[in-house]
């Protein structure tokens, strides 16, 4: 990525590209079959061991205290082979920031100086989603030992192999929704089983029903809306570094192929048409990876406007990821539908990856009505 401006980052783009390829692209058909085949815990055991759980979190806090810039270094690294592990961090990346921007800290420090484990790290969340489009939240009321939480909650992704998970829900008579932190081991939660999506299979995600279940407010009541928007500010350039990823991984596959398939007596990539293929996903990747390194540079050094160019550049490559797949499926012909060559899997994975964050056709009304309101 251009943003590796430093031997730091560097090192973190040769971490994650030596992990992708090492624990990664060997079981990628495998995890790709859950949850109709068994979740990898070892691979979730390793990243834990190397950092990529606590990437954002600061020192003080139990993490590996590092910016943006490495968050989305080491996110495009690991989506380029399987972007699901990508989506296990962001997920679990976005509640913490969250929790953070909600001044709870002390709720974070606790979490990870008692974590035995990966699991015990990772916070679910409903991540493909902006708690605001839904109109039915759980409802928080005041229990004898504080909050207690009831209704349901769809797609929470990483329920099922995380301890605990972060809430929205509404409290009665109040505007807005509030954020609760939840121990998904109560046996007032009711996990579904794990659900078949459409890809990502690997980042586990479930229904979930909560009857009076104890909580933790995370902030202030009804401030719910302000923190989630605070954090996806920053989390728009990790989730356009993750289908960045998808697209490199599709364009490098694409063309090892047409330099060993021939055809007439000669590489593929030898005709003009396959040319033009390779060349337009060759251009959109390199402006994927430009929008999101100046979204990188722009949030960190809080540049006027930073968090509509950070949208911007989720919008715009996701997009653009959905567009470089579908070809990278035709540069490969027939097996480009064929599970054991890795490119439809990117296909479903990047149409998924549009869904980061609240539905993308609600995001770009937001965006035009934020850029309405700064103009």
């Amino acid at each position: 990525m251009i943003i590796l401006l430093n031997e730091e980052m560097k090192s973190f783009e040769d971490l994650a590209s030596s992990f992708a390829s090492k624990e990664l692209s060997p079981h990628r058909e495998e995890g790709d079959r859950f949850p109709f085949g068994p979740f990898n815990n070892d691979i979730l055991a390793k990243a834990h061991g190397v950092g990529f759980l606590c990437i954002t979190l600061s020192e003080d806090l139990g993490g590996i205290g590092q910016g943006i810039s490495a968050l989305c270094v080491i996110l495009e690294c690991l989506c380029r082979m399987d972007a699901s592990l990508g989506s296990i961090i962001f997920t679990s990346t976005l509640s913490q920031e969250i929790i953070i921007r909600a001044g709870r800290e002390d709720v974070l420090r606790n979490i990870t100086s008692s974590a035995g484990g990966p699991k015990d790290l990772l916070i679910a969340f409903p991540a493909y989603s902006n708690p605001s489009e839904h109109s039915s939240l759980p409802l928080a009321t005041k229990g004898k030992n504080g909050p207690m939480l009831s209704g349901a909650v769809n797609y929470l992704v990483l329920a099922g192999i995380a301890s605990r998970a972060l809430i929205p829900a509404r409290i009665s008579g109040q505007d807005g929704y509030s954020f609760f932190l939840v121990d998904l081991s109560d046996a007032k939660v009711k996990i579904s089983d794990p659900i078949f999506s459409l890809g990502l299979h690997a980042c586990p995600a479930a229904d979930v029903k909560l009857n009076n279940a104890e909580a933790t407010l995370i902030g202030n009541e009804g401030e719910g809306k302000t923190y989630f928007e605070d954090a996806s500010n920053m989390m728009n350039a990790a989730a356009a570094a993750m289908s960045l990823g998808i697209m490199r991984g599709a364009f490098e596959d694409a063309l090892a192929y047409c330099n060993e398939r021939e055809q007439g007596g000669w590489p593929i990539v030898n005709w003009s048409e396959m040319k033009m293929i390779l060349a337009d996903m060759a251009i959109k990747m390199n402006i994927a990876n430009m929008a999101v390194s100046e979204a990188c540079h722009a949030i960190e050094k809080k540049t006027y406007g930073w968090n509509v160019c950070a949208k911007a550049a989720a919008l715009h490559v996701q997009e653009s990821a959905c567009h470089v797949t579908t070809d990278g499926i035709q540069a490969l012909g027939g097996y480009g539908y064929m599970k054991d060559y890795g490119q439809e899997k990117r296909f479903r994975d990047a149409q998924q990856m549009k869904t980061l964050l609240g539905s993308s056709p609600m995001r770009k009304i937001e965006f035009i009505d934020q850029l309405n309101v700064e103009g």
